[in-house]
């Protein structure tokens, strides 16, 4: 006899990284059948982790297309995945975070009347146009869920303020440490080809959110450009996000300088090896503002509010904007200062403790 149906939906690079220790882990219990579907949100990324972690999706609605725009994706996975739905009668859906896929997703297992699983609920910046979209995607995915799995006490008050039951409220710590140690562990890679310099300080530098395109980037650029200038004891490794208004800026201001490695997005191996060698992490991405601490690395986030606060009061995570004074301010300091580096590093990781996957598996257990 199989188990209890779970539906796993996700469908961009991050969402996959944080689901894959969940898939893994449900198909280690009997009474628990995973089926996974991807929208494919980001075609050639998704991929990629899907085949580090041996996941063949049981459905792939493929729907990336060139110049997609936030109404044709929010449509095609609502219409797509109302179809996987009815087909698999799961007895819960689970999604994850703040893409559209979660919210197209979320909304169609609504209006199927099946129950939602938000994996990463809770978080909140409180204003709707930052990050666009993703700020009011989580809002609307932990609006229709019926179990909400908190990664943090932030992300658990966050939802009791918003009248959801603390019954359907557990804290669980963040799957994404569970992907990260599980790689770190099983998966590391060789970086030969990047002929990195062993004698250099190295910054991990990633950009590549929406609210960045544009002026913001530009001088993110600049700081970057200013750095290595003053300071020839480093080297940059930048990985570029495919989207062109990132590579078009990018290229233009940063391919010139022998001690700026530009790289195409590294596979999720790879890249937690290159954290692993890194000395500071510049980045706008949430994943890394989680993943870092756990590798006992420094992380300036350029950006001007940050959904994971927790992370900024450990101590571990500092915002920096995206101004170019203050970007180069705060890296000097933890080039030059090893008390300041050393005292970043000092706090615990608030995301968890890899086991964020079978608290989840748990609460389902008592809950179907």
């Amino acid at each position: 006899m199989s188990g209890k149906k779970v539906l796993l939906i996700f469908g961009t690079r991050p969402e996959a990284i944080k689901m894959a220790p969940l898939v893994i882990e449900l198909k280690k219990h009997d009474e628990f059948e995973p089926i996974v579907c991807v929208s494919a949100q980001h075609r050639q990324m998704l991929d990629q982790v899907l085949e580090l972690f041996d996941i063949k999706p049981d459905f792939d609605l493929d729907i990336m297309k060139e110049n997609q725009n936030l109404w044709s994706l929010t449509s095609d996975i609502l219409l797509k995945t109302k179809d996987v739905i009815e087909l698999t009668k799961p007895a819960v859906v689970l999604v994850h975070g703040d893409t559209t896929t979660a919210l197209a997703s979320s909304l169609s297992a609504f209006y199927a009347k099946v129950p939602i699983g938000h994996v990463e609920a809770g978080l909140r910046t409180f204003d709707k146009y930052y990050p666009f979209p993703e700020e009011i995607n989580r809002v609307v995915a932990d609006s229709v869920s019926s179990y909400h799995f908190a990664p943090t006490d932030e992300a658990v008050e966050n939802l009791k303020k918003s009248a959801i039951s603390s019954e359907n409220i557990v804290k669980t710590g963040n799957t994404v440490i569970d992907a990260l140690l599980y790689t770190a562990e099983n998966k590391p890679s060789n970086l030969d080809y990047l002929n990195l310099n062993k004698n250099l300080k190295t910054i991990l530098m990633t950009s590549h959110r929406r609210e960045n395109f544009g002026k913001p980037l530009e001088t993110i650029c600049d700081a970057i450009l200013e750095l290595v200038e003053k300071n020839s004891n480093i080297q940059v490794v930048y990985p570029v996000h495919l989207n062109p208004n990132v590579r078009d800026v990018v290229f233009r201001k940063l391919s010139n300088h022998e001690r700026i490695i530009l790289t195409e997005p590294m596979e999720y191996a790879p890249f937690v090896t290159m954290m692993n060698k890194a000395d500071i992490i510049l980045t706008d991405s949430g994943g890394i503002q989680e993943e870092a601490p756990s590798l006992k690395k420094p992380v300036l986030v350029l950006r001007d509010t940050t959904e994971r606060p927790e992370a900024v009061k450990s101590g571990a995570v500092k915002l920096v904007g995206t101004s170019k004074e203050k970007i180069v301010d705060e890296t000097q300091k933890l080039l030059d200062s090893k008390q300041h580096y050393e005292k970043m590093l000092s706090g615990e990781n608030p995301y968890g403790d890899g086991r964020a996957s079978e608290r989840i598996i748990k609460f389902l257990s008592e809950k179907l």
